[in-house]
């Protein structure tokens, strides 16, 4: 289903893929669309064993990109289980795989996030305000996160 042999392991490792072809199964595709309010091809949707989104990729991406949203969306689902310490290991491995990616100052973001909800210690924050200091410190991440840099 996926050109690069990167992409296809970590799906097959990663996921249950699932394809619905737009024009090969167009009722399937019209319901499921419906459904998930999939307004563009291609979509990619992270859905959770009870069938809830849980993240959204619309569009081509290079592989990088692809992987590192992928990610993203992995850390994005275990947060929303609450499962934060797996939440900020997918999160972390984004920022250290895929620095170069727009994936990437939001996971980094989230990263402090997941870390803090795990441990309640603010210090989380404080330290991904700091890291956004170093890096990506023109995003909209670096801006949401700079309240955690005031005293």
């Amino acid at each position: 289903m996926y050109a690069d042999p990167k992409v296809a392991a970590f799906i097959e490792q990663q996921f249950v893929p699932a394809r619905v072809h737009v024009r090969a199964q167009a009722d399937a595709f019209k319901r499921l669309g419906a459904q998930y309010n999939a307004q563009w091809t291609p979509t990619i949707l992270l859905i959770d064993e009870s069938g809830e989104e849980r993240y959204r990729l619309e569009g081509f991406l290079p592989a990088t990109d692809f992987l590192a949203q992928l990610k993203l969306g992995l850390g994005r689902a275990a947060f929303a289980r609450s499962s934060f310490a797996d939440a900020e290991r997918w999160f972390r491995e984004v920022v250290r795989d895929h620095p170069d990616t727009d994936a990437a100052p939001e996971a980094l973001y989230w990263a402090g996030v997941a870390k803090y909800k795990a441990s309640g210690d603010a210090s989380a924050l404080a330290e991904t305000y700091r890291a956004f200091q170093e890096r990506y410190k023109d995003t909209s991440w670096a801006t949401k996160a700079s309240v955690w840099g005031k005293s």
